[in-house]
């Protein structure tokens, strides 16, 4: 969130489309979807005032991809030539990788590098407007805390401030990008509820939030809160359940096809988000290039009776089944339903466990800690089906976080690289999908709308594709 507006990528995202348009990118050309030429325009600076070059890119995605760095977005840097070079021979890192450079990097003269790739991508040029393949400029390289401290951009505003409870940035007045900044100065409030959030906006001391708590949904109580000033957006975002990798009971996919036909999607997308979720049957947000409708096929269709024959033929479920979720999202009341649903149809003890904050959820996703189920959500980096199976499905993906490997979902993922057009890529990416339909790793649970509010003190509110408000585009009255 932050983020997007502190940077500036190769291509830049359409607000209203997602399509990628031309940012720090002169052209981008390939004739063969391995080998890429970067041309990037000479006008742009970061922050600090140095100017954007093919080094501060090549540098970046190598310093990103050297697994000793740990850097969570590395796995995106995989297909590119080399990748496997700049990883760890054991686990824990106590050898040092061959190299920290890939080999399919080369800087050709000060604005100009080429990318050459192990085996095709087809959608490499689209990839390429996430923020894991910013450029980082040559202070960053010198002294790594410093950045972290103060980070430096290339976007439309440059950050100025960060504390417990704020994060501040400024209009960068050197921008000279195609989609600036509309005001001066930009505080992002860190909220601990997003009850507080809502409260702040109605009473216009908040300009802006896309949390609307779960219980102003009832009737519509928000629409009435904050008439004229509200919207419903389409997001490339979708809510799962997870299955535990260290949890034995849960590996057979006969007792996770039971569990996903004992939740009622239709009923607690009603009764709980207001008919604000759309109920699930895809891996893949219904907004993103490459959806195919009822990809989850019965899975996802609540049917009590054959959940109950297929619980039995499982074997059922020794002990209390457990659903984890973050306090800090409204999403308690979900998983209450949820669990309900289960118990009410299986008669299996379902109980909901809920954490402190997201963080800690992630630590125990990360770590391997829990058992039964937990929630996981996924939003889009760049505007593709495969953005939603590779990253976290692929074997060894940075977030997949059930440890899931198929030779054969892997195989088609590459053979959708590989394909000469995006059409045919998705055609294979759509096949990867219906492997997830045979083992389950995790249950589609809904994909969501986003309500959004705002203070009667700004305009031109919008949210993009990936269902985050665009900020730089906000414009006070």
């Amino acid at each position: 969130m932050v983020l997007k507006t502190l940077s500036s990528q190769l291509v830049h995202y359409n607000v209203d489309t997602a399509a990628p348009e031309l940012d720090l990118a002169q052209s981008i050309e390939t004739s063969d979807n391995q080998s890429f030429t970067i041309k990037l325009k000479q006008d742009r600076t970061f922050h600090d005032g140095t100017p954007v070059k093919a080094a501060n890119f090549v540098n970046a995605w190598n310093y990103a991809a050297y697994a000793p760095n740990g850097m969570q977005g590395g796995y995106f840097f995989e297909p590119i030539e080399g990748y496997a070079d700049l990883q760890c021979p054991d686990t824990k890192c106590t050898t040092k990788p061959k190299t920290d450079k890939m080999t399919g990097l080369a800087v050709v003269d000060d604005y100009t590098f080429t990318i050459k790739t192990s085996s095709p991508v087809s959608n490499l040029p689209i990839r390429l407007g996430y923020t894991v393949f910013q450029p980082l400029p040559d202070s960053f390289f010198s002294d790594p805390k410093a950045y972290e401290a103060k980070p430096i951009g290339a976007g439309p505003y440059k950050f100025v401030s960060q504390d417990a409870s704020n994060i501040v940035v400024e209009k960068d007045p050197n921008y000279k990008g195609q989609w600036p900044a509309h005001t001066d100065k930009i505080t992002y409030r860190i909220y601990q509820s997003t009850d507080a959030a809502y409260a702040d906006v109605i009473a216009n001391n908040l300009d802006a939030s896309d949390e609307v708590p779960t219980g102003m949904l009832v009737n519509d109580q928000w629409k009435t809160d904050a008439a004229d000033r509200n919207l419903v957006a389409k997001e490339g975002v979708i809510q799962l359940a997870a299955f535990s990798p260290v949890d034995e009971q849960l590996k057979n996919p006969t007792l996770r096809k039971a569990i996903s036909m004992a939740i009622n999607r239709p009923e607690i997308t009603k009764q709980v988000f207001m008919a604000t979720r759309t109920p699930s049957d895809s891996w893949v947000a219904p907004s993103v290039d490459g959806y195919k409708a009822g990809a989850c096929g019965d899975t996802c269709t609540y049917n009590p009776d054959q959940a109950k024959a297929l619980y039995q033929q499982a074997g059922g479920y020794q002990g209390t089944l457990t659903l984890a979720v973050n306090g800090d999202g409204s999403h308690k009341p979900w998983a209450d339903a949820t669990c309900n649903s289960i118990k009410n149809t299986l008669g299996l003890d379902c109980q909901v466990i809920v954490t402190p904050d997201f963080k800690t959820l992630l630590d125990q996703m990360k770590n391997r800690e829990l058992k039964g189920m937990f929630r996981y959500g996924w939003q889009m980096d760049y505007p593709s089906i495969e953005d939603f199976l590779t990253p976290v499905y692929a074997t060894g993906a940075s977030s997949n976080y059930f440890n899931y490997s198929s030779a054969e979902f892997d195989q088609l993922l590459k053979e959708g690289n590989q394909a000469k057009t995006t059409a045919d890529a998705n055609v294979k990416w759509q096949a990867a999908e219906q492997v997830l339909g045979k083992d389950l790793p995790t249950l589609p649970l809904w994909s969501t709308t986003r309500p959004v509010i705002w203070s009667t003190n700004v305009t031109n509110v919008k949210v993009d594709p990936f269902g985050e408000i665009d900020y730089a585009g906000i414009q006070t009255k």
